[in-house]
């Protein structure tokens, strides 16, 4: 006989308290790397821009001037330094969690893989908010 198990609606968010640190520290990692891969690829599109024609013509602006404004600009924006917090902390938090793994797989801290993971938010949150003041220097909210 096939048992089948009932896991209930998607939409039952009162499951997720049954999750343990495990599975929290899968579905953060995966975030964060959907995130860290989002951000690659928009760096690179947004890097692309800055190809243009060498040297100032008739007073136009060259696409490297524009590029520059633009991104001087947008670093002037409190919004954007939150951004940049955050993606330090999600850079910060997937590498802490990739080592963990490395630890896990080479059989090192098996016993303590709970701990280890808690350590590591702590720690992301520590160096998190410890930029905050470099990130925010010189920007008016």
């Amino acid at each position: 006989m096939s048992q089948s198990y009932n896991r209930g609606l998607i939409e039952d968010f009162g499951r997720w308290k049954e999750f343990s640190a495990g599975m929290w520290a899968w579905i953060f990692h995966k975030f964060t790397g959907w995130v860290l891969i989002g951000y690659l690829f928009t760096h690179i599109a947004v890097l692309s821009t800055a190809i243009g024609a060498a040297g100032d013509t008739a007073g136009i602006e060259t696409g490297t001037d524009v590029y520059t404004t633009t991104i001087q600009g947008l670093e002037e924006l409190f919004i954007i330094r939150v951004l940049e917090v955050g993606l330090l902390a999600v850079a910060v938090f997937h590498i802490l969690n990739g080592l963990r793994l490395l630890m896990v797989d080479l059989g090192l801290g098996l016993d303590s893989q709970d701990k280890s993971f808690y350590a590591s938010l702590i720690l992301t949150a520590v160096i998190a908010i410890a930029s905050v003041p470099t990130f925010m220097a010189g920007v008016s909210i």
